[in-house]
């Protein structure tokens, strides 16, 4: 059969990590995960109590900008977080925030453009652009300004940028005077600005700036998956400038149909006082992990690290063991059972000196595996 040009994407690597680990287990082995940015916790009670009250009625479509009550309470977490006062017209609720970059790069763009990404950065806004005939155009960010872009790294000629705060893989944060200096930058081009902001919720000390604080000129991301720990429930949302909304509506339509009714029910819930109180218990997990890691993993041999500000990532520059991080990730696989990932899905460029490690999981598994990898460092 025929194929497109565009549908070549490159793999996206943690998967192929992930079935490596799956093999693993399947003859036997204890493998612990510090490859996947999946919460250990399961979804908020308040969410699995909502969805088992509504399974005796009928879940059919809804519409497609999703139900107004979950779009009313999105906006309500805005005020709640940002205290900013957003209408509720402007969420898109989507089949996770992957279906949100599917709706905002059609929106925006055209076969040809070109859009700025940062490189380390999450692999499938690559992916996801080229499948679209969009070519994504890396910015190679620095150590020394902790992996995140400033306006200085904006190439000319780009049609839109795409930020993460806290970004993967880092988990480093854009301040609010840095990310204004973006949006300044990016407004002064023409071009138009997304903010990936998946990991909001997730942070450790100073609190995470929206976007939607210094400009209604941005298209946000969020989802359900991380800081709800409701990753497999797949329901994200947008939020888009007014005049967007028509355009995101027609597209959701036609595309989606809409994000899964059973998932908007339990998101909604979600938003409880109950279930944020439980997200906020798993987020003193998440700090505890995280003190661990940067405590540990400079002992260990891992010492080039920018200290992550939230999300649940460290990323580590490995180039004094290794220029083949896929080599290196393997071999910690084989040799101490710990999976993790090795950067070239996130930089395609100095990838392959760099390995992300997750501390998504339960406060005994991270200790484990740092047991489990400073073994492995002592024996090279």
């Amino acid at each position: 059969m025929r194929q497109s040009r565009r549908g070549q994407v490159d793999p996206f690597i943690v998967m192929d990590v992930m079935e490596a680990a799956r093999r693993a287990e399947a003859v036997g082995r204890h493998i612990i995960h510090m490859e996947v940015g999946q919460p250990s916790t399961p979804a908020p009670g308040p969410a699995l109590k909502a969805l088992g009250r509504e399974l005796a009625e009928p879940l059919g479509y809804t519409v497609a900008l999703g139900l107004p009550a979950l779009r009313e309470g999105i906006a309500g977490l805005y005020q709640r977080w940002y205290g900013v006062d957003l209408d509720p017209a402007r969420v898109v609720v989507t089949p996770g925030s992957s279906g949100a970059f599917l709706l905002a790069f059609a929106a925006l763009f055209d076969a040809g453009d070109r859009v700025a990404v940062g490189e380390p950065g999450y692999p499938s806004y690559r992916q996801i652009l080229r499948a679209m005939s969009v070519e994504p155009v890396g910015m190679q960010t620095r150590f020394e300004n902790r992996y995140q872009p400033v306006p200085e790294d904006i190439p000319k000629g780009v049609q839109g940028v795409m930020i993460a705060s806290p970004g993967n893989p880092s988990g480093t944060m854009l301040d609010r005077q840095a990310l204004a200096a973006l949006v300044e930058r990016t407004h002064g081009i023409g071009a138009a600005l997304i903010s990936d902001e998946i990991y909001h919720g997730l942070d450790y000390g100073q609190r995470a700036v929206s976007a939607l604080e210094l400009t209604d000129e941005v298209v946000v991301i969020n989802s359900f998956s991380k800081y709800f720990s409701m990753t497999g429930w797949r329901v994200g949302w947008l939020v888009v400038p007014p005049d967007m909304v028509r355009t995101m509506d027609r597209l959701a339509a036609n595309m989606f149909i809409c994000a899964p009714h059973a998932s908007q029910v339990a998101a909604l819930a979600a938003l409880s006082p109950d279930a944020e109180a439980e997200a906020q218990a798993n987020l003193a997990v998440y700090a505890e992990n995280r003190r661990m890691m940067l405590d540990r993993l400079p002992a260990i041999g891992f010492n080039k690290i920018a200290p992550p500000d939230g999300a649940f990532y460290v990323y580590a520059d490995v180039s004094a063991l290794t220029h083949d991080s896929a080599a290196l990730a393997a071999d910690i696989l084989d040799k101490a059972g710990v999976a993790v990932t090795p950067g070239i899905d996130f930089d395609p460029v100095r990838g392959a000196k760099t390995l992300r490690f997750s501390y998504a999981r339960s406060t005994a598994d991270i200790a484990e595996g740092l047991d489990r990898l400073a073994r492995y460092m002592a024996g090279r």
